[in-house]
C-alpha cells in the first residue's frame, strides 16, 4: 500500500472536490488500507453507554451519504459520523466550493448541504452490519419553510439505524441555518427532535443519544443561552464546533478570502475556547465532542482537557492522510501517561480543576 506522502502530490493535482471523489472511490474499492494495530487500552472510553476503542472520531462532512463508514472505521477511528443529510436530495452550492489553503494546512468549504437525501442515506445505514460506532448527522433542505420539521423528519428516519444522532444547526453555508442557534429557535428545535426520537426509537428505554452541533463563532450570551437550553431540555450532548466564518490573522493562502467555512489549525484556538466555555457553563453535566482544528495528539489532548469527552477531525486528513489517525492515537496516549491519567475520562475537563 502506497504511503499518503507518496500519493498526496498526485491527489493535489486534482481540484479539492475531485480529489475527495478519488479518495471516496478508493475507500469504496478497498484500496485505502486498514490499520492492524490494536488500540492502546488507555484510550478506551465509554460515553452515553457506548463503548469506544478510542476517542478519535471522523467528523461529518467527509462521508455525506453514508457510503464509506466501515472503510473509515477500518482506518482506526473510534467512531464515524456520516452526513450531513437533508430530507430531500439537493445539489448544494455551485462549484468550485472547496478550497485547500496549503500554506495554512486549512480548508474552506461552501458546499451547502449537498446530499443524496434521506432515502439513500437511511438505506446505507440500514444495510450495514452494526459493527463499530456510527453517528448520523441531519440537516434541513435549503428552501424548507419549517426547519424543525426537516430535522424531526431526519431524526425519525435514521433513529433505528445509528448509534447516535446529530442535528447540525451551525453550517455557515445554508442561508439562515445558524439563526437556529438562537435561544428560542434551538429550544423549539430540540423539543421537536426529542419528540421525533421518542416516537421512532427501537427501544423507548434506551434511545440513541441525541446531540446538537453548534459553531465556534458564538458570543458569550449565545453560549450561555445554549448551555441553559441543553441543560433544561436534557439533550444528550453537544458537538463544538463547526467551521468558522472568521478569518484569523496570519492566514497566508491566496484562497483565504473565499466565502465559506474555514477549518483546520487556524480554527484551533477559537474552537477550544468555545468548547471550554460551554463545558464550564454546563458544569460538565453533558458530554461534549470537540471538533475543529485537530491535527495532532496534542490538539486532541488540549480539547479533552478543555472539556471534550470525544474529539473529531476531518480537514487534517487532506494534508496528512489516513496514517494520521494512528499517529494521533499514539501521541494522545503519550500525553495522558505523561500527566498521570489512567483513562481518557479522567482527563476530561482537567483544565477546569486546576
Amino acid at each position: 500500500m502506497l504511503s499518503y506522502k507518496t500519493v498526496r502530490p498526485l491527489l493535489h493535482l486534482f481540484s479539492p472536490e475531485a480529489a475527495h471523489g478519488v479518495a471516496m472511490w478508493a475507500l469504496k474499492h478497498g484500496l485505502a488500507g486498514r490499520t492492524h494495530d490494536a488500540d492502546d487500552p488507555l484510550l478506551a472510553t465509554r460515553v452515553w453507554n457506548l463503548a469506544l476503542p478510542n476517542p478519535i472520531g471522523l467528523a461529518a462532512g467527509f462521508d455525506k451519504d453514508a457510503e464509506v463508514m466501515d472503510a473509515m472505521l477500518a482506518l482506526g477511528f473510534g467512531f464515524v459520523e456520516a452526513g450531513t443529510v437533508t430530507p430531500q436530495p439537493q445539489p448544494g452550492n455551485p462549484k468550485p466550493r472547496l478550497f485547500r489553503l496549503d500554506e495554512d494546512a486549512a480548508v474552506i468549504n461552501r458546499f451547502g448541504f449537498n446530499s443524496k437525501g434521506l432515502d439513500y442515506f437511511a438505506e446505507k445505514l440500514r444495510a450495514r452490519k452494526r459493527v463499530g460506532i456510527i453517528g448520523a448527522n441531519v440537516g434541513k433542505n435549503r428552501e424548507a419553510a419549517d426547519a424543525a420539521a426537516d430535522y424531526a423528519t431526519g431524526i425519525a428516519r435514521v433513529c433505528a439505524h445509528a448509534d447516535y444522532l446529530v442535528c447540525n444547526v451551525s453550517s455557515p453555508n445554508t442561508p439562515g441555518l445558524r439563526n437556529l442557534q438562537a435561544r428560542t429557535e434551538i429550544e423549539v428545535l430540540i423539543n421537536r427532535v426529542l419528540e421525533a426520537r421518542a416516537k421512532s426509537a427501537p427501544s423507548a428505554a434506551s434511545p440513541p443519544p441525541l446531540l446538537v452541533k453548534v459553531g465556534p463563532d458564538l458570543d458569550e450570551q449565545q453560549i450561555s443561552d445554549i448551555a441553559e437550553v441543553v441543560l433544561a431540555t436534557k439533550i444528550d450532548g453537544l458537538i463544538v464546533g463547526n467551521t468558522t466564518v472568521t478569518r484569523p490573522a496570519g492566514l497566508r493562502s491566496a484562497h483565504a478570502k473565499e466565502i465559506g467555512g474555514l477549518s483546520g489549525p487556524p480554527l484551533m484556538g477559537l474552537a477550544t475556547k468555545c468548547l471550554s466555555d460551554m463545558y464550564r457553563l454546563t458544569g460538565g453535566k453533558i458530554p461534549i465532542v470537540g471538533c475543529g482544528g485537530i491535527a495532532r495528539g496534542a490538539d486532541a489532548y488540549a480539547r479533552i482537557r478543555a472539556g471534550a469527552s470525544l474529539v473529531q477531525l476531518y480537514s487534517a486528513l487532506v494534508f496528512h492522510g489516513p496514517e494520521l489517525v494512528s499517529r494521533i492515537k499514539t501521541e494522545l496516549a503519550a500525553c495522558l501517561r505523561t500527566d498521570g491519567f489512567k483513562s481518557v475520562a479522567e482527563a476530561v475537563g482537567a483544565d477546569h480543576r486546576r
